[in-house]
């Protein structure tokens, strides 16, 4: 290994830093199935760091769906789906996805954070701008970056800021605004309408990441354009499989043009093997239940709205969510991470959210809720939330939603 390589790992201590402390929370061993409760060294543990808001990953027409279309098609594709990795179960699920959406085409690939990497690396370059939210995803911002295009920020669901931006640029410049539909640690919905008007004046496109949208959110779980009635000013909707859709991968939905363009400029649907066939029928198999049993988006909103109570009504922060991810505001890392640690102790599994994908004064567990939780789960985990704050010392003051 080249010397100044090795050093440079050689000076990552962070994760060994926090290792030492005995509250290291990544990388979790899990060894069931991703339900309400799971198994971790042999113990169970209530889940609710889980991002299937749906539950169906256990869900047996979901996994009957998979099982049956490995048999038929074998474990996966060998190949892209440029080249000889298209299956007609690609294609259907393609067709469906348009349909659910409301676009004239959809184009997969094989993980979210791909659908956001091809796409925005691809439509815009040097001379075009892209105007990010500064709270969005990850991977929205990695693809803006392998653009080459001018990023500006705007501040956090703040259209005055994303007007003040975009009224600076070249009238007749490429502009594309990227958002998150419900932001995936906040928990609030972008105002889709105030963008949707600034875009309209000064002549911009808007992206949508629905990764924690869909089956959350607009007429059958259709996402964010829905919800609001904007899927005619949306130019693009993005969505992911791992989180309702109990499967794994990601789409692109828009036009006939602009997915024609992607399929042949997109380098990581090009250059990456295709989804495999199990998870293109899983996904498929999510789709109907989502569009064809409502309940289950129901009892979502039901558990959603029964534990934000519960923990307002305890004191808790918990910022100015919308959805189903309850961002509770611990806002000292040391502190978070040992909350984590504690909660699992007693059973509950949360995730930690520090410093810096989020401000060291910002950071907080992530709760987040399924369909398939009871209230009386959700009464024992906050119950214990409340035991390990105040054991530890963790201020809990009322949250201003």
């Amino acid at each position: 290994m080249n010397e100044i390589l090795k050093n440079r790992i050689a000076q990552f201590q962070d994760a060994e830093a926090i290792k030492k402390t005995g509250l290291y929370p990544y990388f979790r061993t899990i060894s069931s199935g991703q339900d309400t409760v799971v198994k971790i060294q042999g113990k169970p543990v209530l889940m609710f760091g889980s991002n299937s808001y749906l539950g169906l990953t256990n869900h047996p027409k979901v996994v009957e769906a998979g099982q049956l279309a490995q048999q038929k098609y074998g474990s996966g594709c060998a190949g892209s789906r440029f080249l000889n990795g298209t299956l007609d179960i690609h294609e259907k699920l393609e067709t469906r996805l348009a349909a659910f959406t409301g676009k004239e085409k959809a184009i997969l690939y094989s993980t979210g954070y791909q659908a956001n990497l091809g796409a925005l690396s691809c439509l815009t370059g040097r001379t075009d701008y892209i105007l990010m939210d500064e709270s969005n995803h990850a991977s929205l911002i990695d693809g803006s970056r392998l653009s080459f295009s001018k990023i500006i920020k705007f501040k956090h669901n703040d259209t005055a800021d994303l007007r003040k931006k975009i009224a600076l640029l070249p009238e007749d410049s490429l502009k594309l605004i990227a958002t998150d539909g419900i932001f995936s640690m906040e928990g609030d919905i972008a105002r889709l309408p105030d963008i949707a008007e600034v875009a309209r004046e000064y002549g911009a496109s808007i992206l949508v990441d629905d990764a924690h949208s869909l089956g959350v959110i607009g007429k059958n779980g259709a996402g964010t354009a829905s919800h609001f009635g904007l899927g005619d000013e949306v130019h693009l909707i993005m969505g992911t499989f791992s989180k309702s859709l109990a499967s794994l991968g990601g789409f692109i939905a828009s036009d006939n043009d602009t997915i024609e363009y992607l399929k042949h400029r997109s380098r990581s649907l090009i250059f990456s093997a295709s989804m495999t066939p199990a998870a293109a029928a899983s996904t498929l198999a999510a789709l109907d239940i989502i569009e064809f049993e409502p309940d289950h988006m129901e009892r979502l909103w039901v558990n959603t709205r029964y534990a934000k109570a519960l923990l307002l009504e305890n004191g808790f922060d918990i910022g100015r969510t919308e959805s189903p991810i309850l961002p509770v505001y611990v806002r000292n890392n040391h502190l978070t991470f040992l909350v984590t640690r504690q909660l699992q102790e007693e059973g509950v599994f949360v995730n930690p959210v520090i410093s810096p994908a989020v401000k060291s004064e910002d950071s907080l567990i992530r709760f987040s809720l399924m369909a398939t939780h009871s209230f009386s789960q959700i009464e024992e985990a906050i119950d214990k939330m409340v035991r390990v704050f105040q054991r530890i010392g963790v201020s809990r003051q009322f949250s201003q939603v």
